[in-house]
C-alpha cells in the first residue's frame, strides 16, 4: 500500500460502442473511479469487463483516462476490486484471492426489488443458476438503496455494509450538449409550458402515474398555462395495457389531446429539445443521476426525492396535491430567476462531484479500512 493502491471497477459490456444513457451503470463506474483517483492511497484504477465484448476504440469515454481491460488483462495487476456492472464467477474470485487481492461489492441498483418482481410476475433473472459470492472482503451501498435492499444484501454476502457517498459528475452530460444551442441549459421564454415526465416505466420505483396525476392536478387550475405532457418511455403500455390507457382516458390534460406517450429519449437533447418543466415521482429510489442532469442544466424539477430535497422543486411523498402546487409555483416564477436557480443547483450538487473533499475522504478511509483486515 505504500507505492498506492491499484484498483479495477467492474462494468459488463453488452456490444463494443454501448451507449452511456441506457442506463446509469457505465456512468457509476466511471464517476466511482474518478472520485478514486483524487485518493491519496490511489495510484491508479482500470474499469475492468466482465463480458466477452472486445474492448475497442469505439467506446464512449476517454480510454486514455479510464483505461478499459478484460478481467484477464486486469487480473494480475489489481489490488482491490470492485464490483459494480458485472460480476466474476468463483473461479475468477478464488484467483484473485490467492493473489490476496480484496473483492468489495458495491451494490447501486435497488436488487431486492429486481428480485421481488422477478418472482412475482415471471420475468427470469437467474433461475436456478443463482451465484451469490462469499468471499467478498466489504459490501458498499450507495444511500438511495440502503433502505430497502440493505439487509436483503447483507444477508445474502453474509457482511454488514457500509453505505458510501454518491458519486456524479457533468462530465458525460457536458460532452452530449456541448454542440446544442445554449450548451442544452434552459432558458427563459414567454409562453405555456412543456411538461416532461421520463420515468423508466421498467418497475414500480420509477413509474409515471404519479407524474401525470400531477400534471393532471395543476392542468385543471391552470389549463391555459400548460402546452403539453410529454410522457416518454410509455409507448408500449399505451399502447399494449388497457388497464394505463383507462386510467389515463379518465384525465382532462389527455381528453384536451395536450399529453402525448412517447418512446426512449436521451435525457440532455429531450431536455434542450422539448422541455421546460420534468415532473418526477419515484419510490425508494430517493437519489439519481436523472434528478443531478435536470437540476444541473437548470430545468425546474418537480420530485420527491428526500435525499436531494434541496433541489428543484420538492414535495413529500406521494402528496399528488403538494406536487401541483411545486408544479403551479415553477410555471409561475421559474424564469423570474432562472439563472440563479441553474448556479445554485451547480452549487448544492458539487457534494456529489468526485473532487469534493469529504466524498474523497470517505472513500480514502474506507480503503484503509478494507486494506487493514484480512483477506477474506
Amino acid at each position: 500500500m505504500s507505492q498506492g493502491l491499484r484498483i479495477g471497477i467492474t462494468i459488463g459490456l453488452h456490444h463494443e460502442a454501448e451507449t452511456l444513457w441506457n442506463n446509469g451503470i457505465k456512468q457509476n463506474a466511471a464517476f466511482l473511479a474518478e472520485a478514486l483517483r483524487h485518493c491519496p492511497k490511489v495510484a491508479g484504477v482500470v474499469l475492468v469487463n466482465t463480458t466477452q465484448v472486445p474492448i475497442t476504440a469505439a467506446l464512449p469515454w476517454d480510454q486514455t483516462r479510464y483505461p478499459t481491460l478484460s478481467f484477464d488483462a486486469a487480473k494480475d495487476s489489481v489490488d482491490v476490486l470492485i464490483e459494480l456492472g458485472g460480476q466474476i464467477d468463483e473461479a475468477q474470485t478464488t484467483y484473485l484471492k490467492q493473489r490476496d487481492v480484496r473483492l468489495v461489492s458495491y451494490c447501486c441498483g435497488f436488487e431486492y426489488v429486481h428480485a421481488m418482481e422477478s418472482i412475482l410476475f415471471s420475468k427470469p433473472m437467474w433461475g436456478e443458476n443463482l451465484f451469490v459470492n462469499q468471499r467478498y472482503d466489504d459490501l458498499w451501498i450507495i444511500p438511495q438503496v440502503a433502505n430497502i435492499s440493505r439487509s436483503y444484501l447483507e444477508v445474502l454476502r453474509r457482511l454488514t455494509g457500509h453505505v458510501v457517498p454518491f458519486v456524479w459528475s457533468p462530465m458525460f452530460l457536458d460532452e452530449r450538449v456541448k454542440d446544442l444551442p445554449d450548451a442544452g441549459e434552459y432558458r427563459a421564454h414567454d409562453g405555456a409550458r412543456r411538461l416532461s415526465v421520463m420515468e423508466p416505466n421498467l418497475n414500480v420505483v420509477k413509474f409515471c402515474l404519479y407524474p401525470a396525476l400531477i400534471a393532471e392536478s395543476a392542468y385543471r387550475r391552470r389549463p391555459d398555462s400548460i402546452a403539453m405532457l410529454q410522457v416518454t418511455n410509455a409507448d408500449r403500455i399505451a399502447r399494449e395495457s388497457p388497464e394505463f390507457i383507462a386510467l389515463m382516458n379518465q384525465l382532462d390534460i389527455v381528453r384536451a389531446h395536450k399529453a402525448v406517450f412517447l418512446g426512449r429519449h436521451e435525457t440532455p437533447a429531450f431536455l434542450a429539445q422539448s422541455t421546460d418543466i420534468v415532473v418526477s415521482h419515484q419510490w425508494e429510489n430517493p437519489l439519481n443521476y436523472f434528478y443531478l442532469e435536470v437540476c444541473w442544466q437548470g430545468y425546474a424539477l418537480v420530485h420527491n426525492a428526500h435525499l436531494c430535497a434541496d433541489l428543484g422543486y420538492y414535495y413529500r411523498e406521494h402528496d399528488v396535491e403538494e406536487g401541483a402546487r411545486r408544479l403551479i409555483e415553477a410555471i409561475e416564477t421559474h424564469d423570474a430567476h432562472a439563472s440563479w436557480y441553474r448556479e445554485r443547483q451547480r452549487t448544492e450538487i458539487a457534494r456529489y462531484l468526485p473532487a469534493n473533499r469529504q466524498l474523497v475522504a470517505t472513500y480514502d478511509a474506507l480503503l484503509v479500512d478494507l486494506m487493514a483486515r484480512p483477506v477474506r
